[in-house]
């Protein structure tokens, strides 16, 4: 009788635990698919790098062009008042960027916020982890159509 409640219970946390991580991945897609909109409505190409972060290689989460600039971002939401990034991943996303002669910017969304984005060199680093804070992003970052309209 107690295999048959644990494996219910089990059955139960794998599906709770399933939908909590889909949700936080579609909130992070609808989140990239709103970058893609912002671009193309202000004139720019721009694509989604689908399965960012699952590669054994360097990648980033959006690719945008114009005639002149080619921007990589990785693209960031949280219902915090800061995102934490890997040294790593900043790491990555930096090789990535150099190695395909693009901009890097950490675009960052704080819940009822609109997107900043920050270069790399204005992250903070917190022990072994960087720290995107909304206090920096407000001082550091810039808003969308300050990033497009940048040069």
């Amino acid at each position: 009788m107690l295999k048959k409640h644990w494996t219910s219970l089990h059955k139960i946390f794998k599906q709770l635990f399933y939908y909590e991580f889909m949700s936080r991945k579609s909130i992070g897609i609808n989140a990239e698919r709103e970058l893609i909109h912002l671009f193309w409505s202000a004139g720019w190409s721009a694509v989604r790098v689908a399965g960012s972060g699952s590669s054994q290689y360097p990648s980033c989460d959006i690719l945008a062009s114009n005639i002149s600039r080619k921007i990589a971002i990785e693209a960031k939401v949280t219902k915090d008042k800061g995102k934490y990034l890997s040294k790593e991943e900043v790491e990555q996303f930096q090789l990535f960027s150099s190695k395909f002669g693009a901009e890097a910017w950490i675009g960052v969304k704080f819940k009822n916020l609109t997107w900043f984005f920050v270069t790399l060199e204005d992250l903070k680093l917190v022990g072994k982890n960087y720290l995107i804070s909304v206090e920096l992003a407000k001082n550091k970052g810039l808003l969308f159509n300050q990033l497009i309209n940048r040069f």
